[in-house]
């Protein structure tokens, strides 16, 4: 029996797999049928009624996104009845729509204006009914996110995107009718809902309903201020995702061009957080020789991902001792730069203003924090997403394509290419073998890859000798394999040293803060892949590879910090957290 049937679309021959829907082999043979609350593997609910299609001999109009294909079946996706009932659908859509456009940070991949643009839907139904709207809620109470019901369509793919990458199911549509409204659990405060800031509904959602908390303002206002020294520092994410913005192909390195945009822009100094990428590899590196060789708490798990610290915090907190105590990177680099890099230049640092770049909406908490300070001072001043960078470059008419490549010269901007790999899962792991293997065995080693902790296997472990000890690693990304792993722990079956754990599948070069692409676009190429590729490439380009060889880093040591884990690297460089469990109670 065969696994295909025959079948047309708009008079076309098609041959199509059992089980396929009529969307899926209309996108795989190059048929144009519109989409909106359909994301590929993540919500096909068929609500929004956009992509229906005729189908002959049977009654009204169907979602195709939802109707699997038969033998002999014949489609049309263009003829006046569809195109009619789609521009009805798109009109009713559009006459509950806040158009902010000018202002919305979608403006330019808005896929429901780009659909009202296709199909000239003109809104007259808005007009009919200006006074009879449903009630606009804004809830922005969150240091992260920001959710809007002015904008919401309704569709569904920030409930699915949430159920599907996290399982924790933060978001629901309330209520009913032309009252339902998509909200948190606590409807009123996001931060008190469970949520671990993955930003996966940002990239779900089809227009600018659910955002990022915008921090281009306070930078801007900063950049402003001749009283305050303004440093940028990217997160090595950042500088393989950027070029998507202005139409470079997936996985391309701009980091030269970056760094002479951040001085377009008027930043007064260029920092990297590879430089502290390098930093933490070395403090973590050390608090786990300490623990190894002086009975530690095991396993030891990594702490710079922010959204994996609000998981544990909040869903597993008495595994909190296994926790390094090293902050992220870009802490670190903030607390240097005010501490130490500043003073060196005779500013204050009360003077000094810090922005990180990060391609991630959890770091907008993070750095609110109240451990997250040094000496009175926050770390941090600002974070602003990958795609809040691409905004500010847009904003400011700078032709990105056309700048030619910078190198900063400033101490907290070198790194090695292990720095560099810290944006791909797997990296922090690789990064940090590559250091404690040569100090617990005293001598350096040519091979510095290890390639069993790579790749996109959302769980992996691995076994090392090191001087004489087996030493069991894994390398945990996804709320969802967060899950998985702690029910291994819990069940005792394996033992484990040390654990990297990223809260967004892929690490950061998946994370919620990075460009969003058009659904078509997404799912026809592997952005993890392709952007990771990018990291391991420029790690293997480079003369340095381990942390520990960063001469920038190790000056550090001598000048200020004395040696890995003294008492002021302590003061500095590392934290403490706290049991949330009431946002597992609030579920």
């Amino acid at each position: 029996m065969s696994d295909f049937v025959k079948m047309t679309i708009n008079d076309i021959e098609l041959k199509a797999r059992k089980g396929q829907t009529v969307l899926e082999v209309a996108e795989e043979n190059g048929i144009y049928i519109p989409r909106l609350c359909y994301l590929k593997g993540i919500n096909n609910e068929g609500d929004c009624r956009v992509c229906v299609v005729d189908v002959d001999g049977q009654n009204g109009l169907k979602s195709s996104c939802k109707l699997e294909v038969y033998e002999g079946m014949k489609v049309n996706t263009g003829n006046e009845k569809v195109k009619s009932s789609v521009k009805n659908s798109l009109e009713l859509l559009a006459a509950n729509h806040s158009f902010e456009c000018w202002a919305c940070s979608r403006e330019h991949n808005c896929e429901f204006l780009r659909l009202l643009r296709k199909n000239n839907v003109q809104n007259p139904l808005a007009e009919k009914q200006e006074h009879g709207r449903k009630e606009r809620v804004i809830r922005d109470s969150s240091v992260s996110l920001v959710l809007d019901s002015g904008k919401c369509l309704l569709c569904g793919r920030c409930v699915s995107a949430c159920h599907t990458y996290t399982g924790l199911d933060i978001l629901s549509i309330n209520k009913r009718g032309s009252d339902s409204i998509v909200e948190s659990i606590d409807p009123i405060s996001i931060d008190n809902s469970g949520c671990v800031y993955c930003g996966k509904c940002i990239q779900a959602c089809p227009v600018g309903a659910l955002t990022e908390k915008d921090g281009i303002m306070k930078v801007q206002e900063a950049l402003n201020d001749p009283k305050k020294f303004v440093v940028i520092q990217p997160a090595p994410s950042v500088r393989v995702a950027l070029a998507e913005e202005f139409g470079y192909p997936v996985g391309t390195n701009v980091e030269g061009k970056m760094y002479r945009a951040f001085d377009e822009l008027g930043f007064d100094d260029i920092g990297d957080v590879n430089w502290s990428a390098d930093l933490t590899i070395i403090e973590e590196g050390y608090e786990f020789i300490d623990r190894l060789q002086n009975g530690g708490v095991f396993p030891m798990f990594t702490s710079c991902s922010p959204g994996w610290i609000r998981y544990i915090e909040g869903y597993e907190a008495e595994y909190l001792p296994s926790l390094s105590s090293a902050k992220s990177p870009h802490m670190m680099q903030g607390a240097m730069t005010k501490q130490y890099y500043a003073p060196k230049m005779n500013i204050k640092p009360e003077d000094v203003f810090v922005v990180s770049v990060m391609p991630c909406i959890a770091k907008k908490f993070e750095i609110e924090r109240p451990e997250m300070q040094s000496h009175g001072h926050r770390d941090v001043d600002a974070v602003i997403t990958t795609r809040e960078l691409a905004r500010m470059i847009k904003y400011n008419e700078i032709n990105f394509r056309d700048l030619e490549e910078l190198k900063p010269k400033g101490q907290l901007s070198q790194f090695t290419g292990a720095a560099n790999i810290f944006g791909a899962t797997g990296g922090v792991m690789e990064a940090a073998l590559r250091t404690v293997v040569e100090v617990l065995e005293g001598k350096s080693f040519d091979e510095v890859e290890y390639k069993m902790v790579r790749g996109t296997e959302e769980i992996k472990e691995a076994t090392l000798n090191v001087h004489g000890i087996d030493v069991n690693v894994a390398v945990v990304h996804g709320v969802r394999a967060i899950k998985e792993f702690f029910e291994i722990l819990k069940s005792g079956e394996k033992q484990y040293h040390f654990v990297e754990f990223m809260g967004c599948i892929g690490g950061c070069v998946n994370g919620g803060g990075q460009p969003i692409t058009l659904p078509e676009t997404y799912e026809k190429n592997d952005f993890i892949e392709l952007r990771s590729k990018a990291l391991y490439d420029e790690d293997k380009d480079m003369a340095l590879r381990k942390s520990h060889k960063n001469r920038a880093v190790m000056v550090t040591y001598e000048e200020f910090l004395e040696k890995p884990n003294s008492h002021r690297a302590h003061e500095m460089l590392h934290t403490h957290y706290k049991n949330r469990e009431y946002l597992k109670e609030s579920k």
